[in-house]
């Protein structure tokens, strides 16, 4: 277990990030190919991405050089996931990787060389010619592997963070870090995460923590190993199982995606377009589209906030679902 501790100026300076780390998605996405675990979420990219990497002779830099360095087990450097990756894009990571310096590199590597056991040639790291040949070859990896996704990843992120946007409106800081996944509890003031390492303590003491969401992060959230970096939580999204098959007569009545879009809506606390598009299979504007219909016939009310739209139930859209649960349940509908 990680056990993350809280004061109350930790609270005030907790932030979500906007957007997915390139460089972490680079480390948890060489993880997806070390093991099964979670495979079913990531058949169909690990599919295509095995066949690209194929055709474009890229599973010896893999299979050599990458994955050695970003092994999944107890500790991989943490110099490789710097913390101006997160939000500012992949050629800013990697700066902030080439401004390491060597000394650090060295330091982390005998770490590493120690709990997991380093190639030989990685300590050549600590030279800038050999970094600089290493993350081009990172930036190779992440043009087959990441980047065919990065639209998806970031459709993902956004709606997360308007989860976690409304979880605050709802609960304060304390719903969005109680709302944050099975993996995670929180009880004030320690946030207990399942960590597939020993137990450990991270103390923010007032410097905040900052959470990343991932798409290719399975189950156990990560963080960095060295306790004095800024504190990081990296954290898996939530792959969701097909959408609900709505009742036959609400079908009947809305037609299968409208039905299946309201269901979606009712899901949580409202829902994005671009949740409801995930969701439900569909395109954004397609989504878009299906719920200015459900809105003019005064099922759904929508409210735009930032760059998201939140669409929620009316009174009646809730009423209709309640009605059309009942029927097909068999039973007469339960009023609020």
């Amino acid at each position: 277990m990680l056990r993350i501790h809280f004061t109350d100026a930790d609270l005030a300076r907790t932030t979500v990030a906007a957007q997915c780390d390139p460089l972490w998605e680079v480390a948890m996405s060489l993880h997806r190919f070390q093991t099964r675990a979670g495979r079913w979420a990531y058949a169909e990219w690990y599919r295509t991405t095995r066949l690209r990497l194929g055709e474009q002779q890229l599973d010896h830099l893999v299979r050599e050089v990458l994955v050695p360095l970003f092994p999944r087990a107890a500790y991989f450097p943490d110099f490789l996931t710097p913390r101006t990756a997160g939000g500012e894009g992949l050629d800013a990571g990697f700066d902030a990787v080439m401004s390491t310096s060597g000394r650090r590199i060295l330091d982390e590597l005998a770490l590493f060389d120690r709990v997991v056991g380093a190639p030989q040639w990685a300590r050549r790291l600590a030279g800038t010619r050999e970094r600089a040949e290493f993350m081009e070859a990172v930036r190779v990896y992440h043009a087959a592997a990441v980047a065919p996704v990065t639209e998806e990843m970031q459709a993902r992120a956004h709606a997360e963070r308007s989860a976690r946007t409304r979880d605050v409106m709802n609960g304060g800081i304390h719903g969005m870090l109680g709302g944050l996944g099975p993996t995670m509890r929180w009880q004030p003031p320690v946030l207990t995460v399942h960590y597939p390492v020993e137990d450990r303590d991270l103390h923010l003491r007032g410097r905040g923590l900052r959470l990343i969401p991932s798409h290719f992060c399975w189950q156990n959230p990560i963080t960095l190993a060295d306790p004095e970096l800024p504190p990081t939580l990296v954290y898996p999204m939530l792959h969701e199982p097909a959408a609900p098959v709505p009742a036959a007569p609400l079908t009947a009545l809305l037609g299968r995606t409208r039905a299946t879009v309201l269901w979606v809506t009712a899901a949580g606390a409202g829902a994005t377009t671009s949740e409801i598009a995930r969701a439900v299979g569909i395109s954004a504007p397609s989504a878009s589209k299906h719920a200015a219909v459900l809105r003019e016939a005064g099922l759904l009310v929508s409210n735009r906030r930032a760059a998201h739209v939140l669409h929620t139930l009316t009174p009646a859209g809730a009423s209709l679902l309640r009605a059309s649960r009942g029927r097909q349940e068999g039973r007469p509908e339960q009023l609020l």
